[in-house]
């Protein structure tokens, strides 16, 4: 495979040009660095390119993509917070840049594009665990923007025979999550007060659940999503939910420090409970074994 990746040096997209060049793999990397890292990628690969530019623009994309076979897409505007605040920027990033990269690539004969959605798609659970043919109900313009580009990538098959696959990954954690931005996930902002023998504020009583998935398990779907036949849409998880009390207990267990728990007022809007059923994703994946939670937060802390 040659694979342009998208957003290849930023959290998710670089554990990906990883797993990629350990499979043989040759790699473009299409970035604006806005968020992500040029110290993120392997360095002095021959079989790593390089270029900077944004998915906004349709040129950038067409030098990039110039010799592909695959295509993963992963640049977007990744903030919940952000979207709601400037659903104008969030869209033309999410849904127009989607759709130029969807359309350079059916130019270019690409076979196979695989991208990142999210399961901000479903919104509030009215279900659980969730399926992949559980009720959508966005209740962001980012989930939104993730439940268009389904519909984008949908169509695109229907319309120009180019296969895609969706990827509804959870709430992903690991190495490289920055915990200063503003998305930072909850993992990486316990593990950095952890270190820094700081207090961890906890919105709510602590007992909503998640369902964490550690990135190199992400960048492990994301290598088998372009190798798969599959098309449509797949939950990218774990299939075990814990509770935040129960992931401030692993971490405390991992690091060996006791935390300084403080609560706070759930946040408005916060979705109480998430949970995936992995069924899809273990047809595409494989049985391979998921890295448990106290396994994943110590490589996250051991990076720190």
């Amino acid at each position: 495979m040659r694979v342009l990746v998208t957003g290849g040096a930023g959290f998710i997209g670089s554990h990906s040009v990883e797993a990629l060049l350990a499979a043989g793999a040759q790699v473009v990397v299409l970035d604006n660095f806005s968020a992500g890292k040029r110290a993120n990628l392997p360095q002095a690969d021959g079989r790593l390119a390089v270029v900077e530019g944004d998915i906004r623009d349709p040129g950038a994309i067409a030098r990039a993509i110039d010799g592909a076979t695959h295509v993963l897409h992963l640049a977007a505007q990744i903030s919940v917070r952000a979207s709601v605040d400037d659903p104008a920027n969030s869209c033309a990033q999410n849904v127009l840049g989607f759709v130029n990269v969807l359309d350079a690539a059916r130019r270019a004969g690409v076979k196979r594009v695989a991208y990142a959605s999210s399961a901000a798609v479903y919104g509030t659970p009215r279900e659980l665990p969730l399926t992949e043919s559980s009720p959508t109900g966005p209740i962001s313009p980012y989930g939104l923007e993730k439940l268009v580009d389904e519909q984008y990538a949908a169509l695109f098959l229907e319309l120009y025979g180019l296969p895609t696959l969706g990827l509804r990954y959870f709430n992903v954690y690991g190495p490289r999550q920055d915990p200063r931005s503003q998305y930072a996930g909850v993992i990486s902002r316990f593990a950095d007060a952890i270190a820094a023998n700081g207090a961890l504020t906890i919105f709510g009583d602590g007992r909503q659940t998640r369902d964490f998935v550690f990135v190199r398990d992400i960048a492990r779907a994301n290598v088998a999503a372009l190798r798969s036949d599959r098309t449509g849409f797949a939950n990218i998880g774990t299939g075990t939910s814990v509770t935040l009390l129960e992931l401030v207990d692993a971490l405390e267990r991992v690091s060996g420090h006791k935390a300084d728990r403080r609560f706070a007022g759930a946040v408005a809007g916060d979705i109480r409970d998430s949970a995936m059923r992995p069924t899809r994703m273990l047809e595409i994946v494989g049985d391979a074994v998921p890295t448990s939670l106290d396994a994943g937060l110590a490589a996250l802390l051991a990076a720190r």
